[in-house]
């Protein structure tokens, strides 16, 4: 393990479990996701200057998400100290820039051998994780806070198996 791993983890979570890209992930405060009481939000809404884009977002957290987050708060609450604190630290204790958080993905993900995998293949699996549960096409688009359905078409990656069993679905 790592001096980081709890950190590291969290990243992964919130990559694969919402679907944010780095520069969310790098800019999630505490304030973010905890209420006026310290429990975790079941909607997070993002700022325009924590976005791509620069508008702002509703992010859904489903219940193994909050359960994680709420996890990590309790084990590092000694540094997570006031609403405007960083959810993930940088190793200098401040906020991580999202430039580190893609660094951080892509080592951690060389190390158990996906070398092809970027800081992008948690939200990419997250969106095509949702089209294989048979979630439409535009709810992704919501989740996912793009602008387009072509864009959100472009993450849904399509198998052999997807499409046999496409075609099995028609009986002649």
């Amino acid at each position: 393990m790592t001096r980081y791993a709890d950190r590291n983890r969290m990243m992964v979570v919130l990559s694969y479990g919402v679907g944010l890209r780095a520069c969310e992930i790098a800019a999630i405060t505490v304030g973010d996701v905890l209420d006026s009481e310290n429990n975790v939000r079941e909607t997070v809404i993002l700022g325009a200057h924590q976005t791509k884009g620069s508008k702002s977002h509703s992010l859904y957290l489903s219940d193994s998400v909050r359960k994680e987050i709420a996890k990590y708060i309790k084990l590092h609450k000694e540094f997570l100290t006031t609403r405007k604190s960083p959810l993930l630290r940088s190793q200098k204790g401040g906020k991580m820039v999202s430039h580190t958080v893609q660094i951080v993905l892509k080592d951690l993900y060389r190390k158990i051998g996906l070398d092809t995998c970027s800081s992008h293949s948690g939200r990419r699996t997250f969106i095509t994780n949702l089209s294989e549960k048979g979630v439409s096409t535009r709810v992704i688009q919501e989740l996912a806070r793009h602008s387009s359905l072509a864009v959100t078409q472009q993450y849904i990656d399509v198998s052999v198996d997807k499409l046999r069993n496409a075609v099995n679905l028609v009986s002649v």
